[in-house]
């Protein structure tokens, strides 16, 4: 461990466009929404800047194209005080976008382009410079899987920890998953992955179990209800969540996941990594900022 541990993440970068109303549209209907703002965004750029303010140095991997969004995602990483100096600049393609609905419950919606991210080169995960001072890996399923699998095999073979995100659940090759030390899924991923349905925290420790291999630990989350870890040593642990008023889940296991790798790279325990980060997740979902 280095004086000041580095979280990496390779992932993606979206500019989302985000639109409160009140209802989702059937097919062939317009509905009308009541406003719309833009939001920096992909799971990659929402987890390093979760790590960032969870109090991590966090370094980016990833891509955007020559626009006028890809401008806005470097200054958003750049005011967070994420390093993303290897994240590239693709002027043939267009930087990765969103457009999310979000409902007055505070649930959403939402349809991704992903652009740039689908044209990252995975020979970028070899800079030797890329690795300096890196204390664990972070990645998600929104890059193509050839990224994932070159980040992860080079995070190996350096001895380092790796953390997988996999959301949007995809069939994951056995390459990539038995390099993985951390698999993190919720409730929708837990059941595409053959975990069976995630409603509570009881079927989560089941799910969790279901999904769990000796050496790699599983979090399945299940949104308000908590979470459920089985450790790389077969402990379990179920943390409920904490009570709040929900404002918007929007983003809210992305803020987990950042948090969660910000404390493992500052030394702490999974239990305990996993307390912090349902702590910043919940307030994240309160509006709170911490």
């Amino acid at each position: 461990m280095t004086a000041s541990p580095v979280v990496l993440v390779a992932g993606s970068l979206h500019h989302d466009i985000m639109i409160e109303t009140d209802h989702l549209p059937r097919p062939d209907e317009t509905a009308v929404g009541r406003r719309w703002y833009p939001k920096f965004g992909g799971k990659g750029g929402n987890q390093a800047i979760a790590a960032a303010r969870a109090g991590a140095s966090a370094r980016m991997v990833g891509a955007v194209g020559q626009d006028d969004f890809g401008l806005f995602l470097r200054a958003t990483l750049d005011r967070a005080g994420v390093d993303h100096r290897f994240v590239a600049t693709l002027p043939d393609h267009g930087s990765g976008m969103s457009v999310a609905l979000t409902l007055p419950d505070g649930n959403y919606a939402a349809t991704i382009v992903s652009g740039a991210n689908l044209a990252l080169d995975p020979a970028t995960l070899a800079d030797p410079a890329l690795w300096q001072d890196v204390a664990l890996l972070l990645l998600q399923n929104e890059v193509p899987e050839a990224v994932n699998l070159a980040a992860a095999a080079a995070a190996r073979q350096r001895g380092l920890p790796v953390l997988l995100n996999a959301a949007p659940a995809r069939p994951l090759p056995e390459a990539l998953r038995s390099a993985v030390t951390v698999l993190i899924v919720n409730a929708v991923e837990a059941a595409m992955m053959g975990a069976g349905d995630v409603q509570d925290l009881p079927s989560a420790a089941r799910a969790a179990g279901h999904l769990a291999r000796p050496g790699q630990a599983i979090i399945v989350t299940a949104g308000g209800h908590g979470l459920a870890l089985v450790g790389a040593d077969g402990a379990t642990l179920a943390l409920p969540a904490s009570p709040v008023t929900v404002i918007s889940t929007h983003g809210a296991g992305d803020c987990f996941c950042g948090t969660l790798a910000a404390e493992l790279a500052r030394g702490a325990d999974l239990p305990a990594a996993c307390r912090s980060a349902s702590l910043r997740a919940a307030a994240h979902v309160a509006g709170w900022q911490i």
